[in-house]
């Protein structure tokens, strides 16, 4: 079913790949980009369990919005082995106004539909999304 603030619909595939990096931790990341004609969220890329968070970052497109999620896996201070699901939301500053405007109007409505989000960030350029700042946001 479409959005009707932003006409933006979420392909059953979407789900599917979320729910298995996020309960069969199949994945690593999945990063999704809105397909402009079709009106609707679709897969772009998915990492394997493998995948280092230097992988993720270079799949990211240098003037293009994206989403993506990341399953980041962390060792805590106490040797906790953890996991935390982070939502990206890609716009760097060289994408098209539209193409910003469309992916800021779908983001919340395409996140609803990801039960399991644990960590949002917003990035336009790779300096926000660095492994830095992610190991921050999990207080590492």
């Amino acid at each position: 079913m479409a959005n009707s603030a932003s006409g933006m619909h979420v392909s059953d595939e979407c789900k599917l790949k979320f729910l298995e990096l996020k309960a069969k931790r199949n994945h690593r990341f999945i990063v999704f980009k809105i397909d402009e004609k079709a009106q609707q969220v679709t897969i772009d890329m998915v990492g394997n369990p493998e995948e280092t968070y230097d992988n993720f970052t270079k799949c990211m497109p240098e003037n293009e919005c994206r989403y993506a999620v990341y399953d980041f896996d962390f060792t805590t201070p106490e040797n906790c082995q953890k996991s935390k699901i982070f939502f990206i939301a890609w716009s760097p500053d060289t994408s098209r106004v539209r193409s910003k405007m469309l992916y800021a109007s779908s983001k919340d409505r395409f996140k609803r539909e990801l039960d399991g989000i644990q960590v949002e960030l917003q990035a336009t350029d790779p300096s926000e999304m660095s492994l830095d700042i992610i190991k921050g946001r999990v207080n590492l």
